[in-house]
């Protein structure tokens, strides 16, 4: 019989894939693993960029879904908050603690704006975007009868036609709207340009934001010409930061990926032409698999398939290798080409997988690596979060 110290410890391992204070070589697979080290340096070093130009930045919770990395923004960071896209992320977010929250997303469902409109009774700045004045007396009712406040930003579709109004003229009539209405306060512009961001060359993220800084600009004017002052001028992500930042328009910057630094993401360039993972931000993700089979001689079988990660941005890249590559995945199983038969069966590989943010929502953990020992773990604290 065991004793109780190592039954528990036994016990923890079916349900988390590490403990802390074990080699890192030990860790379950498949699984998310964090470099702290290179986390670290990404959050400090977005941290003191945006605070040198002046910008507020609001992290984009919707990426890690994690109250523990959320807060490690806003401790090492300076974040000022969090942005997500569903009222059951922000509930996360705010009953983790988190006192600044925006629903970067419309709200429209009943039962929803109810719940947003109880968010702030649990201590946190509540905002959302709107793009249709029939919204606001809704939004407002529910505030009102809650006894709260939800701040209201207007969104702009500036390129990437999803959400958001096209004209100044609905900018102006959406404000004015919320302004005058009870329980709601107009909070400023969303103004994200989400179709440029995984534009590979400088130069065509460059032309594209331009347009979107325009529209910006002569919404911000014509709010003005009307007693209308924005607290919040939000947008800019991972591929296009630096444009917003100096636009002399936004105050706000709402980058995510950053952080964590996908494969997808790392193949842009910047304005000298280098990949934005190889200098700008570091890889800090990875989920970590392990060779379950090598019966062909030219191929590698590992435990990560399409139940581990998400595909949508193309296939993960494996980490430091180049002699080595994962060319294929089905529901368990992923296919590494090993031509010169290089991995043996218990072989551990890092991969970079080609989209964070939905590889993320399909683990429960993270767990937080440094100088080969597992640190920490963190829970995916928003994770299935949907609604």
């Amino acid at each position: 019989m065991k004793d109780r110290t190592d039954l528990d410890a036994y016990e923890l391992g079916f349900d988390i894939p590490a403990l802390p204070g074990m080699d890192a070589a030990d860790i379950q697979t498949p699984a998310l693993v964090l470099d702290l080290d290179a986390l670290e340096r990404n959050i400090a070093k977005m941290g003191a960029y945006a605070k040198a130009h002046g910008m507020r930045h609001r992290v984009h919770g919707k990426m890690h879904k994690s109250v523990d990395i959320a807060r490690l923004q806003m401790e090492l960071g300076g974040a000022c908050g969090v942005c997500c896209q569903k009222v059951s992320e922000a509930e996360v977010f705010a009953r983790g603690g988190i006192t600044d929250v925006l629903v970067s997303n419309q709200v429209r469902d009943p039962l929803k704006i109810d719940r947003l409109a109880r968010l702030p009774l649990l201590g946190a700045r509540t905002l959302c975007c709107v793009d249709d004045i029939a919204n606001v007396a809704d939004l407002s009712e529910a505030a009102t009868r809650h006894g709260t406040q939800i701040e209201c930003l207007i969104e702009i579709d500036c390129g990437a036609g999803r959400c958001g109004v096209t004209t100044t003229e609905a900018v102006v009539e959406i404000a004015r709207a919320i302004d005058a209405a009870p329980g709601l306060k107009f909070g400023g512009l969303q103004a994200y340009q989400g179709a440029m961001q995984h534009l590979d060359d400088y130069a065509e993220r460059k032309a594209k934001i331009a347009v979107a800084i325009a529209m910006v600009s002569d919404a911000v004017e014509a709010l003005k010409t009307h007693g209308l002052e924005c607290d919040i001028v939000g947008g800019g992500g991972t591929g296009s930061y630096y444009f917003e930042s100096n636009s002399g328009v936004y105050n706000e910057l709402q980058c995510g990926s950053y952080a964590f630094m996908d494969a997808d993401y790392g193949r842009i360039r910047d304005a000298e032409g280098n990949r934005i993972d190889q200098g700008e931000w570091e890889n800090a993700m990875f989920l970590l698999t392990q060779v379950m089979s090598h019966a062909k001689a030219d191929k590698a079988i590992v435990d990560a398939g399409l139940k581990a990660q998400s595909v949508d941005s193309g296939l993960p890249v494996i980490f430091g290798r180049t002699d080595v590559e994962y060319v294929k995945c089905s529901d368990e199983h992923g296919v590494v080409a090993d031509p010169d038969r290089v991995l043996a069966v218990g072989d551990k590989l890092r991969l970079v997988p080609g989209h964070c943010d939905p590889t993320a929502n399909v683990h429960d953990w993270y767990v937080g690596v440094r100088d080969g020992k597992v640190e920490t773990l963190w829970p995916v604290s928003a994770r299935g979060k949907a609604f």
